[in-house]
């Protein structure tokens, strides 16, 4: 008996996306679908296609009936997967954002979509309780605004707030609560929420008030650094609707929750949220693409506030959702600057010119009598950015001229410090009813302390000065190793803890104790900190970048909210020129007034966000060919080109050319840009460019 013959399909060809990354190739192609993969090949699929000679892998966007390509198409090779991992809605987030940054779709899928785990894929779902979200307006309670605003999440409606939080140690200031609390309300709407936070430290918290709010099962965690089979279990989870609710890092920015109604970011200023490869998109521009695409509802929350924030909420884009004044003055700790009345000058007359005045001692010695106290100092290390004693020329390597840095040893080093040591004249440490000066005096300990190089890690027991010959040299600047070390000597009966770099602990008790962190290492404390001291504020405002105001002012706020309200007590001093603009507006906790103020000064001057920007980096001659094929429409300034330095090996010296222009041409700018790079890669010219859209340091 003949076998039945099966009917071809009716839309024969399929529109593949190929996994080249190329930017002259940055468009779907069409393959034809045999009979046997008609079932198989559906939109969103992985599958594998010969492409110039080899085989890629690749994602069927479509399913058509005919093509424009005259010849004859070539078939699928492999349909890899009939799961549709790619939805329409991300599909088009990913070609929005590729477009937003110059970029190629195959470099943005890459970030969207993860590696495919295929006994995971295979397995048997998860069965999940139904989600009862519990009812509480939890933090929003505390703002004037905040029930209106879940009341809306819950009837389906879309608003958009820039939550500005309030910097205590208190449930109004609870941004992981509140996120959870926004997410339930969604919930109860009939629709998914999307949560991203800067680091795992923060989703950490997340997770755990997601747990109180919608419990274990309401939703899934989604990172980077999940294990394969972690992370695909958990994109397949939101892909499929089992969950509604997605938490994570910028990885899941992309994440494909089902009846998405909630966009939820928290410290966007945060540069964790700056995805570091190409084309480098921030993950708060990527979800205020995909709200205006899915016309979905959105929540930035944040102590501090970044311009960026500043312009939507200019344009009426998002709505503040902000405390009223006496309530903002009632929850926050009491904050000051040091030396700022004559009186605290009378008692310290060079308070101003030293790194811990009288003042901080009186506030560590007062915080310490009720619970821990957070100390946050900018660096890290022990003794940083050293000079010369004499002639006051930074000490470099004598092998490798890289920079050095000061640092205990387990035994006695001959030479640096104990052949004079930096001789400022100042004592090592300040008592409780002491002070200390600017720089570090380190003769208590000149055998235990020895230079060595940062670039090469060779040892400097003998340093000489190769321009005056001195053997004596000095630290301008003080780390938090060294700054621990000093306050344990001030106060000897007292435990101190460090935060730093590879050693970041997370959580502190109640016990009083000395916490001294670095910006972003803070650890939180059970109940919040009695008292909290900024120091070296001046180190954070010098820094040689554009966005070192807001940086500062962003860090002291996230170290004021771990800080116990003024009406516990809580109290925060920053060591600092009173003066500073940034300093008075952490004093008045008006982030919103120094975000408009900065965001006016760079309209003026012609920077983000108030311009689009755009960086090219690569060879002179490769810019050179650049500039030459670049269409810039008007009006458009073309900087540079700027010599930057070697790249990392050395080998190519690098320079910079700057793209600006004024935001209403901005989307063709970035198009021009685009456009000479595929030109280049058709013509494969050498010499890589990197091409940054509105990039996050600005130096």
């Amino acid at each position: 008996m003949p076998a039945t013959p099966v009917e071809p399909p009716e839309t024969p060809v399929a529109r593949v996306m190929v996994d080249v990354a190329l930017p002259h190739l940055d468009r779907p192609f069409d393959y034809a679908v045999t009979t046997a993969q008609a079932a198989d090949a559906v939109p969103g699929a992985r599958v594998r296609v010969r492409f110039a000679g080899k085989l890629r892998d690749g994602f069927i966007l479509q399913r058509a009936a005919g093509s424009d390509h005259p010849g004859t198409l070539a078939p699928l090779y492999k349909v890899v997967s009939p799961e549709p991992v790619l939805s329409p809605e991300i599909d088009r987030l990913v070609r929005s954002v590729a477009d937003h940054y110059a970029g190629s779709y195959a470099d943005v899928l890459r970030l969207a979509v993860p590696p495919r785990h295929a006994a995971t894929e295979k397995a048997s779902r998860v069965q999940r309780d139904p989600v009862r979200p519990s009812a509480s307006d939890g933090p929003f309670a505390a703002y004037p605004t905040g029930p209106g605003f879940l009341a809306a999440l819950h009837r389906g409606d879309s608003p958009r707030a820039a939550w500005q939080l309030i910097p205590a140690a208190d449930p109004s200031g609870d941004w992981a609560y509140g996120l959870a609390t926004a997410a339930a309300a969604t919930l109860t709407g009939g629709r998914g929420s999307l949560l991203v936070v800067p680091d795992v430290r923060d989703l950490e918290r997340l997770r755990a008030a997601c747990c109180e709010v919608l419990g274990e099962q309401g939703f899934v965690a989604l990172t980077a650094d999940l294990g394969p089979a972690a992370r695909y279990r958990a994109f397949l989870a939101a892909l499929r609707g089992d969950v509604r609710v997605v938490i994570g890092t910028r990885a899941a920015a992309f994440a494909p929750v089902v009846d998405l109604g909630l966009l939820g970011l928290y410290d966007d200023g945060d540069d964790l949220l700056a995805e570091q490869r190409a084309p480098y998109p921030h993950a708060r521009e990527v979800l205020a693409i995909r709200a205006a695409e899915q016309n979905t509802a959105v929540v930035f929350a944040s102590y501090g506030r970044s311009c960026e924030v500043q312009r939507l909420v200019d344009r009426g884009w998002l709505k503040p959702l902000a405390p009223d004044r006496p309530t903002l003055r009632r929850t926050a700790a009491r904050i000051r600057v040091a030396a700022d009345s004559d009186h605290a000058l009378s008692r310290d007359p060079a308070a101003r010119a030293a790194r811990l005045p009288h003042d901080v001692f009186e506030v560590i010695r007062a915080g310490l009598a009720a619970g821990p106290v957070l100390v946050q100092v900018p660096r890290a290390g022990y003794l940083v950015g050293l000079s010369c004693q004499t002639c006051r020329e930074p000490v470099r390597c004598t092998t490798c001229h890289g920079p050095t840095r000061a640092g205990r040893t387990d035994g006695p080093v001959d030479g640096g410090p104990a052949d004079g040591g930096p001789a400022d004249g100042g004592p090592a440490h300040g008592g409780p009813g002491g002070r200390s000066d600017g720089h570090s005096d380190v003769r208590s300990a000149a055998r235990s302390i020895v230079l060595s190089c940062r670039w090469c890690g060779r040892l400097l027991p003998n340093w000489q000065c190769p321009t005056c010959g001195s053997h004596r040299w000095r630290a301008p600047m003080v780390g938090a190793a060294r700054t621990a070390e000093e306050l344990g000597r001030a106060f000897p009966a007292t435990t101190v803890r460090q935060s730093m770099g590879g050693n970041v602990v997370d959580r502190v008790t109640a016990t009083p104790a000395l916490v001294v962190a670095t910006p972003g290492a803070e650890p939180v404390a059970d109940g919040g900190y009695a008292a909290a001291v900024l120091l070296d504020t001046a180190v954070m405002l010098l820094r040689p970048d554009l966005r070192a105001a807001e940086e500062a002012l962003r860090r002291w706020f996230n170290a004021t909210a771990l800080v116990r309200t003024g009406g516990q007590g809580g109290t925060v001093i920053a060591v600092g020129d009173a003066g500073s603009r940034s300093l008075q507006a952490l004093i008045r906790t008006d982030p919103a007034g120094f975000a408009d103020r900065e965001l006016a000064e760079r309209a003026e001057a012609r920077f983000p966000p108030a311009v689009k920007l755009i960086t090219v980096d690569g060879r002179a001659e490769s810019l050179t060919e650049f500039t030459e094929l670049f269409k810039p429409p008007e009006p458009t300034e073309i900087l540079g080109p700027v010599e930057l330095g070697p790249n990392a090996s050395g080998e190519v010296m690098l320079s910079r050319l700057t793209l600006r222009s004024p935001l209403t041409v901005g989307t063709r700018l970035t198009a021009a840009a685009k456009a000479v790079a595929a030109t280049r890669s058709a013509k494969k010219a050498e010499g890589a460019l990197r091409i940054q859209v509105d990039p996050v340091e600005i130096g």
